[in-house]
């Protein structure tokens, strides 16, 4: 139901936004059920109108302050595995893996909702904020954001700037996010890409799609099996073990550095992974995972991890070798 206009330059971004009758032109009430958008929006100084988050809204640190709207479903305390085999039940069954707090999201009365349509298992699915609002009457104006490519991903911050009235800091954020790409562009010229095998999921093994290859290309490697623009999928270890990767990342999606190194350590634990390939686990949520401005820094990092003597190695914050 949130067929409104475009609003992105690249027609391949599946971006909308939903102008409902009696929305206000300026919005000054917020809420945002997407990390990144969230990220987004305080980058644009919007801080201050975001009034409502989702439990994952964890930067910036003053994002812990606002009204958590969106929760998980999911029990606390679950291996990869378990996670995995949850989700599929809920899904099969038809049930959501989020909660959406419909008393929460009366009281803060927002005047924008800023979702995705992109991974039901990632946020709050776009149908269900649509069945929320119209069983509370609520007029916000919607905005969706499915971006699928690191090019698309940069432009999502110009959308939510156009949505939000701040175009020109919006545009600011795009420039440097360009020039930070271009100078790892020009560190990494002339350089042989590294075949690199990115793991978003450990159990069952999931590699990288969406944005992510993107990501490893722009940091001199090569993805030797994920699917650019396309979802996540699940692979064999016996296709992984044979993959013949130069550098192997783990970046498990909800996982910071602790977790990941700990999921890292189980997997090289298990013998699975290609022959003599450095193992590294980095920050996934910080900067993998979550569609927003912080992916730049992803690349820095991949790029760091894969060609050190041009780069400097990674900050030990955002990346850690377990093999």
């Amino acid at each position: 139901s949130s067929s409104g206009v475009s609003m992105s330059g690249s027609p391949a971004l599946s971006t909308s936004i939903d102008r409902r009758p009696g929305h206000n032109i300026t919005p000054v009430r917020i809420l945002s059920l997407l990390p990144s958008a969230t990220e987004i929006l305080f980058d644009l100084g919007l801080g201050d109108h975001v009034v409502g988050v989702t439990f994952e809204c964890d930067f910036p640190p003053e994002a812990r302050d606002k009204r958590i709207v969106s929760t998980s479903a999911l029990p606390e305390g679950l291996s990869p595995a378990e996670i995995d085999l949850v989700v599929k039940e809920r899904m099969s069954a038809g049930e959501d893996l989020y909660h959406l707090d419909h008393g929460a999201f009366s009281e803060i009365a927002p005047t924008m909702v800023i979702t995705q349509d992109l991974c039901a298992v990632c946020a709050v699915d776009v149908s269900e904020v649509d069945d929320a609002m119209t069983y509370l009457g609520c007029s916000a104006e919607v905005v969706t954001l499915d971006p699928m490519t690191l090019d698309e991903v940069i432009d999502t911050i110009t959308v939510v700037g156009a949505a939000t009235n701040t175009d020109e800091r919006a545009a600011e954020i795009v420039a440097e996010c360009r020039v930070r790409l271009a100078t790892v562009a020009v560190q990494l010229d002339g350089v042989d890409p590294r075949p690199t095998l990115l793991l978003e999921w450990t159990d069952p093994a999931f590699t990288d799609g969406h944005w992510v290859p993107d990501l490893i290309s722009a940091a001199g490697g090569r993805s030797v099996m994920g699917r650019p623009g396309a979802n996540s999928q699940g692979v064999s270890w016996e296709a992984i073990t044979d993959c013949a990767a130069d550098v192997v990342i783990v970046a498990p999606c909800g996982f910071r550095l602790d977790g990941a190194r700990r999921l890292a350590e189980e997997v090289v634990g298990r013998d699975v992974l290609p022959a003599g390939a450095e193992v590294w686990a980095v920050d996934a949520d910080a900067f993998v995972v979550r569609p927003g401005p912080r992916v730049v820094r992803g690349v820095e990092v991949f790029a760091s991890i894969l060609h050190p003597d041009r780069c400097g190695p990674p900050d030990p914050a955002h990346a850690v070798r377990v093999a």
